[in-house]
């Protein structure tokens, strides 16, 4: 029960996480239960209007009981809250209730919804297909592939990863379909999405990488592509790497010599094992390794989740839900990852440990990337160059007396689009959208506040962006 001093606290508070004020009943009301729904659960406090006033509701004794059923109808599956009625200061108040539903996610009308601060955000389809696997604490992988035949894998591979496992202490004697059955690879003689990408006996379009050695932005001196099994790519592209950076050999007068290559290798191989770890398989887009004079880009396909952001990877301040947790369990048996979540601070050591620039990691249009740089690169921590900067800010005829800090119409209206494409995007993503720095960034979205088309709801952290 809530009395008229809790309700005063609530009021106080504001709308946040789980609490938001209506002054009537409408489909928008519907919409915030579903998003408490498939967040942390919430209440709707109806009788409020959007000054916080309390401007209270008429009903009949019919009224709540068909707001129920309305809302039962109208969601999927369905939920029913818990409803209070409340009189304070002569009006009368209508609390709904809802817990956090355990197998999400909750639609309504064809919609699924989630809580992010105080406000309810469209969640897109893979975030609909990630929350509903979550929900049975599973992946994508784990689940078994009606068009996957046995067939369709190689068995020497299976055997070649159980030799593997048998040089550590654990021994294993058995074949390698009783292999595949006792590790959940395979499932009433059908192969998981797992066992496939893991094993597979002839090249297919789900793993490929793409791999190239560029001269300058445009011009490319070398390239490949691999489509094997995620296990034999990390060596495929492991050689493609060591085949197009520098080696010194410094000549010690032992007999033998030390070889100083031009990134740490440990590195390398901890970022293209989390490239095939944890990449998005559902994704159309490609992995993609791209090698310059003076930096290395990995893009993954594949977003970190919402709940951590880059400062919390870096920190190394979140907990670790693999993407792929039966490929990720997998590859931590035959040893090609230590343990969940510490890769990156493994890959951050041993450029520190190199005297090397620390590598950059950024979520970028549906997928992830890691750069890493040579000592003489990465002059400013956004990697735009100055010519870059002449291209995109102002162009070199442009009027002397234009001032500096003039934005142009194209890059306003790319930030406004990037904002609306996704309202929780970062600084560091929109200056890579729109190829300009952070500062740009700032400058330009300071404008777009000022005009009134943009507002910051939130903290830096848990915040997101409004267009107006």
């Amino acid at each position: 029960m809530i009395n008229q001093d809790k309700i005063e606290e609530l009021i106080k508070s504001g709308e946040g996480q789980n609490l938001e004020f209506k002054s009537s009943f409408n489909n928008e009301l519907i919409e915030t239960l579903v998003a408490f729904a498939n967040t942390k659960g919430g209440r709707v406090i109806v009788g409020i209007n959007q000054d916080n006033e309390f401007s209270g509701i008429s009903i009949n004794p019919e009224s709540v009981q068909n707001w129920v059923n309305e809302i039962k109808h109208k969601t999927s599956p369905s939920i029913i809250p818990d409803v209070e009625i409340l009189q304070y200061e002569d009006k009368t108040l209508v609390i709904l209730f809802v817990q956090e539903y355990p197998i999400k996610p909750v639609a309504t009308r064809g919609k699924y919804f989630k809580r992010v601060a105080n406000s309810n955000h469209l969640l897109h389809i893979t975030e609909v297909v990630n929350m509903h696997l979550q929900s049975f604490n599973t992946s994508w992988d784990f689940h078994v592939n009606n068009q996957f035949k046995i067939e369709d894998i190689s068995l020497e591979k299976v055997q070649k990863a159980i030799d593997i496992i048998n040089q550590t202490e654990t021994k294993i004697i058995d074949d390698p379909i009783t292999f595949l059955v006792k590790n959940d690879l395979l499932r009433d003689g059908l192969l998981t999405n797992a066992a496939f990408l893991l094993f597979t006996g002839k090249d297919t379009v789900l793993t490929a990488i793409e791999l190239g050695r560029f001269q300058n932005d445009t011009i490319i001196k070398d390239s490949t592509r691999t489509k094997t099994d995620i296990l034999s790519q990390i060596d495929f592209v492991m050689e493609f790497v060591k085949k197009h950076i520098n080696k010194e050999v410094i000549i010690t007068g032992r007999p033998q010599n030390i070889q100083k290559w031009q990134y740490p290798l440990e590195a390398i191989r901890e970022i293209i094992s989390n490239m095939v770890i944890h990449r998005d398989y559902r994704s159309t887009s490609d992995s993609i390794v791209k090698i310059f004079d003076e930096r290395i880009e990995f893009y993954n396909p594949g977003r970190l989740p919402e709940s951590i952001t880059i400062e919390d990877l870096l920190s190394n301040n979140y907990k670790s839900t693999p993407r792929n947790k039966l490929i990720a369990d997998f590859c931590k048996s035959i040893g090609l990852i230590e343990k969940y979540g510490s890769g990156i601070q493994r890959i951050i050591k041993y450029f520190l440990e190199a005297q090397l620039p620390a590598p950059d990691f950024r979520n970028i249009s549906d997928g992830f990337m890691v750069t890493i740089f040579t000592g003489e690169s990465r002059k400013v921590t956004d990697k735009v160059s100055v010519n870059q900067k002449e291209k995109f800010d102002d162009p070199k005829d442009d009027p002397k007396d234009d001032p500096k800090d003039d934005p142009k119409e194209i890059r306003l209206k790319n930030l406004l689009r990037l904002i609306n494409e996704n309202t929780s995007i970062t600084l560091t993503d929109m200056a890579l959208e729109c190829k300009v720095s952070l500062k740009t960034v700032k400058r330009d979205l300071e404008i777009l506040k000022m005009n009134n088309q943009l507002k910051r709801i939130g903290g830096k952290k848990f915040g997101h962006w409004e267009i107006l």
